[in-house]
């Protein structure tokens, strides 16, 4: 398969810029688009290492972008660190902007800010998820329902000492929660029924969920795991109760899976690292497997996927992953962490790639 599409944007690290991270777009109403993502600073690229939130804009629909501008730090929240964002236009026509909050690795939460003047300023925040713990929200994540519901999904993972900070404290096998909201943000409630995966031999558990909601109203849910595949759940009642979780059709290493609506067609749109190319090569610190990047296109509300194409193809070295998708013209955005062998982790460097529609699906252009 060809390399589709051009990079239109490049972060890579430097010296006391360790890391540019995952993102998410917003259109404003002027049509320009705005892009956040996560800035870390310092001399450490790690998760809970020091982070601000960092604001682009386009004006040519993602050709070229501003400089940055830093919109929220740590300090604003007396946190270690703050990542992850998603945005969504809110009910009244504000902007939400959506970003963790880590204090610990007993208490990491996503939390919503809401800006009347698009952008330029943020109101208090209002938390996402009630009751502490090490709650895994990514990037883009967030999402309304037809019905005006919010979701949120989450990955709660437990601490298995006393420390707050140690890693050694971190268990990696994840249980996914959803967060509902029907009030546009303003109070948040857990749904009723957590997910599991149901392999006991399983190191990862269910990890870095997304969800979607599909045309009969049905919600397909997804999450990264260490058995090769994404696993999947449905829920028919907007997040309260979920089928159990089972092996999807994606597969991949222990990667996110993007995967959005194209506003026109109405065609799904999904980008992952399949586990083929994962397993014919060295586990490079670089590329932790997260290679290719490869996207598809599903006609029938995800029950196959056809038109795949690549974005990052496993030829170039590095590892991809945590994208985000953004329809914009004819043309789609996807922003994503990336990291080559001078990076030294796979992490480190944000790319940003403008695809046109066409070249993927002549039907969507």
């Amino acid at each position: 398969m060809l390399q589709k599409g051009n990079v239109v944007l490049d972060l890579r690290p430097a010296e006391g810029n360790p890391r540019n991270s995952e993102g998410a777009f917003i259109e404003l109403k002027d049509g320009r688009l705005l892009f956040a993502y996560s800035r870390f600073t310092g001399d450490s690229h790690s998760d809970d290492a020091v982070a601000s939130i960092a604001a682009r804009v386009s004006s040519d629909e993602g050709e070229t972008w501003s400089e940055d501008r830093i919109i929220a730090v740590p300090a604003d929240h007396e946190a270690i660190n703050i990542m992850s964002v998603s945005f969504m236009r809110m009910a009244n026509g504000d902007i939400g902007l959506f970003y963790v909050f880590r204090y610990g690795w007993h208490d990491t939460r996503l939390h919503l800010r809401r800006s009347s003047d698009e952008g330029q300023t943020w109101g208090e925040p209002v938390c996402c998820v009630p009751g502490p713990g090490y709650y895994v929200t990514n990037n883009d994540r967030v999402v309304r329902l037809s019905g005006g519901r919010l979701i949120v999904p989450c990955a709660l993972h437990r601490m298995r000492g006393e420390s707050t900070t140690d890693w050694k404290s971190f268990d990696g096998r994840g249980i996914v929660y959803f967060f509902l909201s029907d009030d546009d943000g303003l109070t948040w409630r857990e749904g009723k029924e957590f997910c599991v995966l149901p392999v006991p031999r399983s190191a990862s558990g269910l990890q870095e969920p997304g969800v979607l909601e599909l045309a009969n109203g049905v919600l397909w849910s997804w999450s990264r795991t260490d058995m090769g595949y994404q696993y999947e759940m449905f829920s028919h009642d907007g997040g309260e109760t979920w089928s159990q979780p089972v092996p999807s059709v994606f597969t991949s290493p222990c990667s996110p899976l993007s995967v959005k609506r194209e506003p026109r067609s109405g065609h799904l749109l999904a980008v992952w690292n399949p586990v083929p190319n994962y397993q014919t090569r060295k586990l490079e610190r670089h590329s932790w497997g997260r290679t290719p990047l490869v996207g598809a296109i599903s006609k029938d509300e995800g029950k196959s996927w056809t038109q795949f194409f690549v974005a990052e193809t496993e030829e170039d070295g590095g590892g991809y992953c945590y994208t985000t998708i953004h329809f914009t013209g004819d043309s789609v955005l996807l922003a994503y962490c990336a990291g080559e062998e001078e990076d030294g982790i796979c992490l480190a460097r944000l790319k940003m790639r403008k695809i046109r529609l066409a070249d993927i699906d002549p039907e969507m252009a």
